[in-house]
Parts: structure tokens; sequence; C-alpha cells
């Protein structure tokens, strides 16, 4: 089984195969079959007599070259430039999916072998957006300190019993570590948090020496990505008020690869755009490539990690970095 970042992917990359399977039956029916031959039986004959004749004239002949049988090629798929609303250009398609385009007339077409799967035709496979968004399973450690204030840079919020990071201030210690708003706290130095309430927390961490405050962190589990194909107008196809996704356009990519309205971006390619302005939000997904990775949080799980959370302190100073691979 195969995992493609989006569905246009999947959609692309079992064209390619149908192509390339089309291909090499055609190539198949048009090799002459073979059969095999049975040299004829010897009979003994009885001389026959031997009469003067008049030598035949000898003529020239040429022998007739039999020109090879072309292989033909059939093209399922008229053309990839215009697919599913996506511009596909003859440089992305030879850098991501070159087993679509012909081969030389010298070449014979051959099926990629089994177990090869191209699973990003057109997100490719190192996409810096795909990655930075990416929410990994299991638990990783941190280390964290604090700074000449004595502050770490971090906000938390209990919800169902979990301790989860309500808020980042940019270029913070917390910041460098590598928190991300919506992280689940498990473990501050050796400390198991769950149960814990906000205030027990904070106070805890006030508490923690200025150095070496050691965090178990599980990555955002009330979060998912999503991967989408901007279409030749440069349009992805949901709609959003105060990151709040309120909309999804029909036959779009954020239809077909299961945007849901009540949910909150997060992040957009891996950047972190909570509190963020609408305009700067759609700035970032408009200045971005082809492919764009979102991050979102279903509302209501949104509004109780920042509520009581002032405005102005995550407009101003919540940490929006890209983070670094």
């Amino acid at each position: 089984m195969s995992l493609y970042p989006s569905l246009e992917d999947m959609k692309v990359d079992q064209m390619a195969k149908a192509q390339v399977q089309a291909n090499a039956q055609a190539a198949a029916i048009q090799a002459p079959p073979q059969y095999p031959t049975q040299a004829a039986p010897q009979y003994p004959t009885q001389a026959a007599p031997q009469y003067p004749t008049q030598a035949q004239p000898q003529y020239p002949t040429q022998a007739q070259a039999q020109a090879p049988m072309p292989v033909a090629q059939f093209s399922l798929y008229p053309s990839l430039t215009d697919y599913m609303g996506l511009s596909l250009t003859p440089e992305e398609v030879r850098a991501n999916m070159p087993q679509v385009l012909e081969p030389p007339p010298s070449q014979a077409v051959v099926p990629r072998p089994p177990g090869t799967v191209v699973a990003a035709p057109i997100t490719g496979s190192n996409n810096m957006g795909v990655m930075r968004s990416e929410i990994k399973q299991g638990v990783r450690q941190l280390v964290c300190c604090k700074d000449a204030s004595g502050k770490i840079g971090l906000r938390v919020r209990h919800v169902n019993k979990g301790v989860f990071v309500a808020f980042v201030h940019k270029d913070s210690p917390a910041a460098l570590a590598g928190l991300r708003f919506g992280d689940q706290i498990l473990q501050i130095n050796d400390e198991v948090v769950a149960g814990w309430e906000m205030d027990k927390t904070m106070k805890y961490l006030k508490k923690c020496p200025p150095n070496g405050i050691v965090f178990a962190v599980r990555d955002r589990p009330f979060e998912r990505t999503i991967t989408m194909q901007k279409d030749s107008s440069n349009h992805i196809g949901f709609v959003f008020k105060n990151g709040k996704i309120t909309a999804i356009a029909k036959d779009t990519s954020a239809a077909r690869n299961g945007v849901l309205i009540e949910h909150q971006l997060i992040e957009v390619n891996g950047q972190n755009v909570v509190g963020l302005k609408d305009k700067e939000i759609a700035e970032i997904i408009g200045a971005g490539s082809q492919t764009v990775t979102i991050t979102i949080m279903p509302s209501y799980v949104y509004n109780h990690i920042v509520k009581n959370m002032s405005d102005s302190l995550v407009k101003k100073m919540m940490d929006h970095s890209i983070p670094d691979l």
C-alpha cells in the first residue's frame, strides 16, 4: 500500500502506471510471434534421366529489406499540462514523472518494478512544506533553558487531563528548543504532568533551574496536516475568516483532499500562523509553491486552548518563525 501527500499525487501516479502498462502491452502485441518449426522428412528417390538443356538466363535480383515493425505508443491521457485544474509544466513532469515521457525510438518501454512507487509525483519527495509540517508519531525530548529574565517563553493550557502548548514567545528559549503550538507536554524534568492544570504547570516551570529543563513532548495530537495543489488560478479552494475555515469551494483541491469547515488554521507549510491576520495568511499561501500543506485543528479545541489568552499577546508576540529541519 502506498501513501500520497495529496489526492492529486495519487491520481497522477495511477495515471502514470496505467500509461506505462499500456505502452508495455502495445509493445508485446506488435512483436511478431515465434513458432517452432520441424524439418521435413527425407524420402529416397530414383535419379531421373539427364537430358541436355539450355541454360536459363540469370537475372540479378535485389533482396528486399524488411523494415522493422514500429512499436505503437498508445496515449491513454492526451496531456498532463492541464489535469484536475493543475498546471503541470513539461519541466515538472520530467522531474517528477519521467516514466510517462515518450522513450527514445531505440528503447523499449519497461514498466516500473513491483514495489517501486513514486508516491509524490506532483508534490515531490523533498517538499519542504510537507517535511516542516510533519506530525511525527511517538515522543521526543527537548532541552530548554531560561533567558536573562528567568523566563522560558511558554504558556500552557490543560485539555482533557493533558497539558498543551498554548503560546510560544518569538525568539524565546522555548521557540529555539522547537516547542510548537498544540504540542502535548508529557513530562518536565522526569515529572509526569498528566492531570496538572495550567497554574500548577506554570508554577513548576518557574521553580525549575535556569538550565537543562528537559521536556518529553508528543507532537500536536489534536492537529492534522492536509497537502493540496494550487490550480491554474493559484487557488486551493477554501475560505477562512479570523483563521477559521468557513467554506469549501466545489471541485477544488481543498474539497478533493478533505479540508473541513469549523477548523482553525494553525500552520501553513510548517509556519505557525496563529494570531496572524487573514491577509497575512493569504500572502503566505500565495507566496508558496504549487503545493501547499496546511495544519488544522478543530475549532472547539483551538478555542479552549487559547481561552483567556490576550489577543494582543498572541498577535504581537507569538512565534511565527519557519522551523528548521
